[in-house]
């Protein structure tokens, strides 16, 4: 445990002093440095939690592995930003388009067996 502490207390004071001024939060770096020095571990976490700007550039980019497009594959979702009545008008067109598609189909057939179809 001691040793953990001074690694920290150590990488701590290391990260403030190369660490620019403006990407230090809420106080100077002379009274970050201060209280790391006098409160060891509690000053070490207060600095990584409050004292630090995160901008992203010093953590390695996460690995994202993208999926062969076999069987089971599932493309990324998208946000769907329409309202639910919006939503719904779509739906009932769809059922719409394929009810009349299910007819063209049904007269389609009826005329091929040489019958005309019955009048609407």
């Amino acid at each position: 445990m001691t040793l953990l502490t001074v690694a920290l207390f150590v990488t701590s004071l290391v990260d403030i002093i190369l660490r620019d001024s403006s990407k230090v939060k809420h106080l100077p770096k002379v009274f970050w440095i201060l209280i790391v020095i006098l409160l060891p571990l509690i000053g070490s976490l207060l600095w990584w939690i409050l004292g630090r700007e995160y901008d992203g550039t010093r953590l390695p980019a996460a690995r994202t592995r993208r999926p062969a497009a076999g069987p089971g594959y599932l493309p990324p979702r998208t946000a769907d930003t329409r309202t639910t009545e919006q939503q719904m008008a779509d739906l009932d067109r769809e059922i719409e388009e394929w009810r009349l598609r299910e007819e063209l189909e049904r007269r389609r057939r009826a005329n091929e067996g040489g019958s005309t179809p019955p009048e609407a």
